[in-house]
């Protein structure tokens, strides 16, 4: 919203001009929107989900624990063939299965990998989700300026994951990530967050260790307004995400590519050797990103 604004003030001109006259969508600051419920109700898997910052160790320094960032793109065909696996599905959720797969590759590599779990994560957006039922609240939500969202995850070992087709993987992810797409699962959220004040919370997949087994979150940027964001000096050519937090789980983002065309591009701040198993076993999906790949 804020580029958005941003982009349209660009265009105008004269004493006049206001960011609310230039935008369609007036931000939203009522956080009474998510204030929690009295008494609250809070369900046993949003334990699970999140943990307090002060329950947290301390970070590792070990340098083996470093994440690299790469850009992809992968062709709107290679979407189309993943989601044909899993009928009825998202292409997101039929890619992040995918990925899952290749990060459970490398992990099944290790010595010992028997008992590995891979972890995934997968940000839900609660704006939707809100609003109980009444108009006026959820078009306040879809104006709400901050982030509403939840990292629902699910665990398997590496090996089940290796092993088993696409089209089970996608279940699995479907099966977690339907448990959070929720009004009642972000009331509760909203309700745990409440009952532990003044301590902040934090996604327990974010905080995983790497001898824990490999964890990752995927985010979708699909909705970015890239046509938009045009401040007077031309069309945005590519727009890409560089977010290292700190974690020692990786970050996934794709996007829409610029040109068009249904194609995907895809920001993955990864581990080495996950990085390594993507890019060998996995070329035909995940291609690097170049200028005349952009400039076609």
């Amino acid at each position: 919203m804020f580029l958005v604004s941003w982009a349209a003030m660009a265009h105008q001109t004269g004493p006049t001009t206001t960011m609310f006259a230039t935008t369609t969508c007036h931000p939203c600051f009522r956080r009474s929107l998510l204030s929690p419920r009295r008494p609250g109700s809070i369900h046993p898997s949003l334990h699970h989900m999140y943990t307090l910052i002060s329950d947290l160790p301390p970070p590792p320094t070990s340098a083996e624990t470093a994440l690299l960032s790469r850009i992809y793109y992968v062709k709107a065909e290679q979407l189309q063939r993943m989601q044909s696996l899993a009928a009825m599905r998202t292409k997101l959720e039929c890619f992040s299965a995918f990925l899952w797969k290749m990060v459970a590759r490398a992990a099944s590599r290790d010595t010992n990998s028997k008992r590995v779990v891979a972890k995934m994560g997968i940000v839900v957006d609660g704006r939707k989700r809100l609003g109980n039922g009444y108009k006026e609240n959820e078009a306040m939500m879809e104006c709400y300026f901050g982030n509403v969202l939840s990292i629902p995850f699910g665990g398997k070992l590496a090996e089940e994951l290796v092993n088993e087709p696409l089209g089970f993987v996608v279940e699995v992810v479907h099966e977690f990530l339907a448990a959070a797409a929720t009004e009642e699962h972000f009331l509760g959220l909203i309700d745990w967050v409440e009952s532990k004040r003044p301590i902040p919370g934090v996604s327990r997949i974010y905080c995983n260790r790497a001898n824990e087994g490999p964890a990752f979150v995927v985010s979708s940027g699909q909705r970015f307004p890239e046509d938009k964001m045009d401040f007077g000096w031309g069309r945005v050519v590519f727009a890409s995400y560089h977010f290292p937090w700190g974690g020692e789980a990786g970050y996934v983002m794709p996007m829409p590519s610029p040109l068009g065309n249904g194609d995907w591009v895809v920001y993955m701040h990864l581990a080495k050797k996950q990085l390594e198993i993507i890019e060998s076993e996995a070329a035909h999906v995940f291609k690097p990103l170049t200028w005349d790949y952009l400039n076609q």
